[in-house]
C-alpha cells in the first residue's frame, strides 16, 4: 500500500465522541502536514463541527459519514484510507465489522479495547484475512496496554543486546493519577453480560493466556491473577491489585508468544498497583483490593449495577481539562534474567493515563502506521491481529519519546 493508493492517509471513526475529539485535537496539533486526514462519524454536520473547531490545521480534512451498523459504510471508509483509528466502544458491541473491513481491504487499523472477548474475537475471525492483505490490526494503543507492552519489549531487547540472557519472573509496580472513563465502565458492562450469559466466553476471560496464539505451546507456572495486598522489597512498598492486570498480562504474554517467546520462555509475568510504604500504604493497598472486589461484583450483579451505574461517568464523558493534564501515570517493570542479572524498565508520562497520555499514544500509533516505516514482522507476514510491540516496535517508540514519554529499561547494580 502506498501513498497514492488511497484517498485518505488517517480516518478517524468517532470523531463526534469526548476521546474522539481529543485525539482530533492531538492530530491537528502534531501529525505531519502533509498527512491526509479524515474524521469519520454517523452525522455529517455533527463531524464537521469538531473540524471546524480544530482551527486552520484541519480545515483541509475530509468528512466521511460511516455508520458500525452500516457494513457496506465501513467497507468504503477502509477502502479509502491507509489506517483507520477507531474510538468507537464498547467494541465488542461495535466493533468487529470494521476490523473485517480493515482486515479484507488491508487497511492498518488502532484501536482502545480492553475487552479481552473483543480482541480475541479479532484474532479468531481476522488474523488469518490481515495476515494475507497485509493489513495490521493492532488492539489496545492507550493505557490499556502500551505502557505495559513496550516496557516488557524494550527490557527484553535491552537485555538481549547485553548478552544477558531471557526475562525470568517479571513484576510491573503501576503508579497513576486520573479520571475514570464512562466508555471502559460501559465495555467492562458488556462484558460481564457475556461471560453471565456465555459461560464459554467467561473461560476464555479467564485464561491467563487467552490471547496466545498457541495455548499449548505455553509455558506452565505463570502468575495467576490475583487480588491479594502484598509487599514488595523491589519498590519497598506495599501493592494492591491492579485493575487492568488481567488484560495487560494477556496482551505481554500474546507479544512475546509471538516474538516467538522472545522474552524467553521462563518469562512469567504480572502487574500489581505500588500502594506506597507504611501503615498509610498497607492501608491503601488493602481499600484498593477491597474496591476492585466490589466493584467487578457489583458489574456482575444486576441489582447493584444501576447504582453503579448512577456513580461512574456516563459513556461519552470525562473528567476537565484540568483533571487530564494534571493526571500521570508510571509503570516500573523489575525482573531478573536467566543469567542472574536484574534490569529495570521505566514508561512513564505526563497528563490523565487514560485521557490525554492514552490520545498520544493513539495518535502516534496511528501515525507510525501512516509513515510506513514498519518493523518486520516475527510471523513472516505483512499483517495480522498484532499487538503495539510486535505491530509497531521501535519506531513507536522513538515517536512516543518525542513526545515526552519517558521510555528506558536498565541494568541495576
Amino acid at each position: 500500500m502506498t501513498s497514492t493508493d488511497r484517498e485518505f492517509d488517517v480516518i478517524l471513526f468517532g470523531a463526534t465522541g469526548f476521546v474522539g475529539e481529543l485525539v482530533a485535537a492531538d492530530l491537528a496539533a502534531h501529525a505531519p502536514a502533509d498527512t491526509r486526514i479524515a474524521l469519520a462519524g454517523r452525522t455529517r454536520s455533527r463531524v464537521e463541527t469538531v473540524r471546524n473547531s480544530l482551527g486552520a490545521d484541519a480545515e483541509e480534512w475530509g468528512i466521511v459519514e460511516a455508520d458500525s451498523s452500516d457494513e457496506a459504510s465501513l467497507r468504503a471508509l477502509a477502502e479509502s484510507t491507509r489506517v483507520v483509528i477507531s474510538t468507537v466502544g464498547p467494541y465488542a458491541r461495535y466493533g468487529l465489522p470494521l476490523v473485517g473491513a480493515c482486515a479484507t481491504a488491508g487497511t492498518h487499523y488502532v484501536d482502545l479495547t480492553g475487552e479481552v472477548l473483543f480482541a480475541r474475537d479479532c484474532i479468531d475471525h481476522y488474523d488469518e484475512a490481515a495476515r494475507a492483505s497485509g493489513a495490521r490490526i493492532v488492539n489496545s494503543c492507550g493505557y490499556d496496554s502500551v505502557p505495559s507492552d513496550l516496557a516488557a519489549f524494550l527490557t527484553a531487547q535491552t537485555a538481549r543486546d547485553a548478552g544477558d540472557g531471557d526475562l525470568g519472573d517479571t513484576t510491573v509496580y503501576a503508579s497513576m493519577k486520573g479520571g475514570m472513563s464512562g466508555g471502559t465502565v460501559a465495555s467492562a458492562i458488556q462484558q460481564a453480560d457475556d461471560m453471565a450469559s456465555q459461560p464459554e466466553r467467561r473461560k476464555i476471560a479467564g485464561d491467563k493466556f487467552s490471547l496466545s496464539p498457541d495455548r499449548a505451546a505455553e509455558p506452565e507456572g505463570e502468575y495467576k491473577d490475583s487480588l491479594k495486598v502484598g509487599y514488595s522489597d523491589d519498590v519497598e512498598a506495599w501493592t494492591a491489585p491492579f485493575v487492568m492486570a488481567s488484560y495487560n498480562t494477556r496482551i505481554v504474554r500474546r507479544s512475546n508468544a509471538l516474538f516467538g517467546h522472545g522474552y524467553g520462555k521462563t518469562f512469567r509475568y504480572r502487574e500489581v498497583m505500588k500502594a506506597g510504604a507504611g501503615l498509610k500504604g498497607r492501608l491503601r493497598a488493602y481499600a484498593i483490593a477491597g474496591a476492585l472486589a466490589g466493584g467487578f461484583a457489583a458489574l456482575g450483579s444486576q441489582k447493584a449495577r444501576p447504582i453503579v451505574e448512577r456513580l461512574v461517568p456516563k459513556p461519552g464523558s470525562g473528567p476537565d481539562e484540568k483533571s487530564r493534564v494534571n493526571g500521570f501515570f508510571r509503570m516500573d517493570l523489575r525482573t531478573t534474567t536467566t543469567t542472574g542479572a536484574h534490569y529495570r524498565g521505566i514508561v512513564a508520562a505526563q497528563g490523565d493515563p487514560g485521557y490525554n497520555a492514552t490520545v498520544v499514544m493513539l495518535a502516534e500509533a496511528a501515525l507510525t502506521l501512516a509513515e510506513g516505516d514498519l518493523p518486520q514482522l516475527p510471523t513472516g507476514a505483512d499483517g495480522g491481529v498484532l499487538t503495539p510491540a510486535v505491530a509497531l516496535g521501535m519506531p513507536y517508540v522513538e515517536r512516543l519519546r518525542a513526545r515526552d514519554f519517558t521510555l528506558t529499561a536498565t541494568k541495576l547494580a
